[in-house]
């Protein structure tokens, strides 16, 4: 893994299933022309989402060898289903942008965070029990994938503490405009209003 220079700075959004961190993360990174960088997983894709836009999805056997060949630095396992975040992918984004982007659940942001420390800055988005369970079932889940994803829900949510900035998603484009402002001043472009 190599060492980050001084501007390189990944943003990591997080929070519970449902919350609505794709869709925050995915407006936000298009709105500052940030870099994506895709995390592997060993499910099939859920409605809606595409192999090498949201996730690559891969065999639970390609996972295990690129595992035993120590390609993640992000390796965590979720309802039986392996989730994994290369450094290679992260090192070659870098390349092209000197700020990136990652959608994580608590767990894999936390891993990220001790990886590289103060480069990591932590998005947490959440909605209320209620509103993610309900968003997940508009999205067509089944309602056995829905009981899972909410059996991590209130550990999801005690990671809000721990993270650098947290924002309520209950209306999209008020999240990613409270966002994008935020982010600006990692950023540093220094942009000025024009009449």
């Amino acid at each position: 893994m190599g060492e980050l220079k001084e501007r390189e700075l990944i943003f990591v959004f997080t929070g519970p299933d449902g919350s609505g961190r794709k869709s925050v993360a995915d407006s936000v990174g298009t709105t500052l022309g940030l870099t994506k960088v895709l995390s592997y997983a060993t499910r099939k894709p859920r409605p809606g989402e595409v192999n090498g836009q949201d996730y690559h999805f891969i065999t639970p056997e390609l996972y295990g060898q690129l595992d035993d060949e120590g390609g993640f630095i992000e390796n965590v396992t979720i309802n039986h289903i392996r989730y994994g975040l290369r450094d290679k992918d992260i090192e070659r984004s870098f390349q092209h942008n000197g700020c990136i982007y990652l959608i994580l659940d608590p767990e894999g942001a936390e891993i990220l965070k001790r990886t590289y420390g103060d480069h990591v800055i932590r998005i947490f988005i959440y909605a209320d029990r209620n509103t993610v369970e309900q968003r997940q079932r508009d999205e067509g889940q089944l309602e056995d994938v829905i009981a899972a994803r909410l059996s991590h829900y209130e550990a999801d949510i005690a990671y809000q503490s721990q993270c650098e900035h947290a924002f309520e998603n209950y209306d999209l484009a008020h999240t990613v405009f409270d966002i994008t402002n935020t982010l600006e001043g990692y950023l540093e472009r220094n942009l000025v209003e024009r009449d």
